[in-house]
């Protein structure tokens, strides 16, 4: 076939994408030499419906990341954990059917804290996210509500999750954590201008576990009796208030003792000064959510101005007798669901459904939930079997289901609901994106005081960042989020402010 252009036009075409394709570029494939289509969005049924399955790439890069390390976690790897009681305090039947919500009703918890990039022995006082996951041992099962302080994250699709963390983890050539690594990746993520700007604030330190607030991040479904659902964002607010630490405190700190986090809560309980957080909701009908100007289901999002309302209190009063046994074999998992709660289209969230139980089940084993820590207080009744560490009860002769000899059968009051779906299945981002508004908005509400920190900690890290283009990127997205809060960076990195206006002019929301 002759060609369509010209010569002179193929030359520009193919000069364009050699400015876009870097040199010794080749085609990135799976495991299997199969080359990949799309490594930038998941599979998912039209543009609002939940990701499938059958997203080859995505399954299998979660599954390879999540067995990178054994036996420690890849992520969430530092922890402490404590038991104690949720007791709810509203009635909510009429958003879900889930009893631990019941007014009144008194349930007993696992929290596991933890931080997320660093090893197993780093200090507590590294600029990290904190996990906040609380494993619920309900009348119906075990619910895990597995969460972070910060209130949203760096990505909003799970097939960037791998990608995320190796270049947040040391360099696989020098053992080193390297901003020029993960700044490099950040210069494509501009939805993580938000998540970067809260980490890089004081609240990117917290002075210790029970001083700093738990969220959900993801929005979930709540269902009630009649099978309607509300989407919600669940909120931990800590009684004893959010208290962090500057970089210079944390640096002091550390000099001293790494372990403060977990020293300061392992003594509060053991001193009776049982640390307390109220458990809010955020709520909002299925039918408002395409009114909004950005994507309520975007985890690196807030649902600004949608008020709160306080559903219970949890009280921590009693510590893990062995910290391996408990502690650190506790397992859990977003797909960890009760009747009455349910997971959101959320594309994040999505991929965590899949990959926390699986890491789960690499980690500590596919009986993993047999173990005190994980074992459900109501009765554990299907026909999973064998593999090794099994201290089940299962007994007969049926271990399949449908049968006329077997008593086990499926439960159609506990049925998801139901979503309305139409479109075609596609692999593109959303539309509502949004990328730095929010940003602007959590930097304009701090103190002069706490801005400065900001701008001195981002700057640290920024300032060590030898690509020109990447530095020049990332600045740009602080000055698209707030002008001032651009300007003031740029100017602490010798940046040229005027140029750096430019490159912010040229981005889209």
């Amino acid at each position: 076939m002759a060609n369509q252009y010209p010569l002179h036009t193929l030359g520009v075409i193919a000069l364009s994408l050699s400015l876009l394709t870097p040199a010794h570029a080749a085609s990135l494939t799976r495991d299997n030499g199969a080359v990949v289509g799309d490594n930038q969005h998941s599979q998912t049924a039209g543009p609002n419906g939940p990701v499938l399955l059958q997203d080859v790439q995505l399954i299998q890069k979660l599954q390879r990341f999540d067995r990178e390390r054994i036996p420690e976690r890849v992520v969430h790897a530092r922890g402490a954990g404590a038991y104690g009681t949720f007791e709810a305090s509203a009635d909510i039947s009429a958003l879900t059917r889930a009893k631990v919500f019941a007014k009144g009703s008194k349930t007993p918890v696992f929290v596991r804290f933890s931080t997320v990039i660093h090893g197993l022995h780093s200090p507590e006082t590294l600029r990290d996210p904190r996990g906040f996951a609380t494993k619920f041992y309900t009348s119906e099962g075990n619910w895990d509500l597995v969460g972070n302080n910060l209130p949203v994250f760096f990505i909003r699709d799970a097939i960037k999750f791998p990608d995320m963390v190796h270049s947040l983890k040391p360099s696989p050539e020098t053992n080193l954590q390297d901003p020029n690594r993960f700044f490099d990746f950040f210069a494509h993520q501009p939805e993580a201008t938000h998540m970067l700007t809260r980490l890089y604030s004081d609240y990117g330190i917290p002075k210790g576990y029970q001083y700093m607030d738990g969220n959900s991040v993801h929005a979930w479904k709540l269902v009630n009796a009649q099978g309607r659902y509300v989407y919600v964002k669940f909120h931990w607010a800590s009684r004893q208030g959010q208290h962090n630490l500057t970089m210079q405190q944390a640096a002091a700190i550390q000099a001293q003792d790494f372990n403060h986090a977990s020293r300061e809560l392992i003594k509060a309980i053991k001193h009776k000064q049982y640390p307390q957080w109220d458990l809010y909701l955020q709520v909002m009908q299925p039918e408002d959510m395409a009114k909004l100007d950005y994507n309520p289901l975007d985890a690196t999002k807030i649902w600004s101005g949608v008020p709160e309302q306080k559903v219970g209190t949890m009280t921590l009063n009693r510590l893990p007798a062995n910290i391996f046994q408990e502690t650190e074999q506790s397992a859990f998992a977003p797909s960890n669901l009760v009747p009455g709660i349910e997971p959101s289209e959320d594309r994040l969230l999505q991929g965590r459904i899949f990959a926390y139980a699986d890491t789960q089940l690499h980690r500590v084993g596919s009986n993993g939930l047999q173990l005190p820590v994980n074992r459900p207080l109501v009765a554990v009744d299907n026909n999973n079997q064998d593999g090794a560490m099994n201290g089940g009860q299962r007994q007969g002769g049926v271990n399949y289901e449908p049968s006329r000899q077997g008593s086990l059968q499926q439960d159609a009051s506990a049925r998801y609901s139901q979503l309305p779906l139409s479109g075609s299945t596609q692999q593109a981002g959303i539309s509502k994106t949004l990328n730095f508004r929010q940003a602007g908005e959590f930097y304009r509400s701090l103190n002069k005081q706490e801005q400065a920190n900001l701008i001195a900690n981002l700057a640290a890290d920024l300032g060590r960042v030898r690509n020109e283009a990447t530095r020049n990127t990332m600045l740009s997205y602080f000055y698209k989020a707030d002008s001032g809060y651009g300007q003031a960076i740029s100017k602490a990195l010798n940046a040229n402010v005027g140029e750096i206006a430019k490159l912010a002019a040229q981005l889209h929301e």
